[in-house]
């Protein structure tokens, strides 16, 4: 999950495989609960298999970059409320983790 500077929350599903993304269809709840949905894969699957509506970015070991721009489908306000809430909980944790690993959080994520 990702948060542009725009504000919208983008959801990236990694595929390492085309046996990983037939075996996994989770990600289709996915768009649900953002305004864009990529996918991100190597250069070694194609790209074929992966649904028109959503984004592509392709990966390798030197880097990324988005092959194809992922569809806008705005979030309701109540969603997107509890999905920055989450997000920012999220990101809370893991910094306070960062600074006390010891902590009561460091464990947590």
């Amino acid at each position: 999950v990702a948060l542009d500077g725009a504000g919208e929350i983008w959801i990236v599903e990694i595929k390492s495989s085309v046996a990983d993304f037939r075996a996994d269809q989770k990600w289709q709840d996915y768009r649900m609960h953002c305004d864009r949905l990529f996918f991100a894969t190597t250069l070694e699957v194609p790209c074929e298999i992966f649904p028109k509506d959503t984004g592509l970015i392709v990966a390798d070991a030197f880097g990324a970059q988005i092959a194809c721009e992922a569809p806008e489908h705005k979030l309701p306000a109540a969603t997107r409320k509890s999905m920055l809430l989450r997000f920012s909980q999220c990101a809370a944790l893991r910094l306070q983790s960062l600074i006390d690993p010891a902590g009561p959080y460091g464990e947590e994520i």
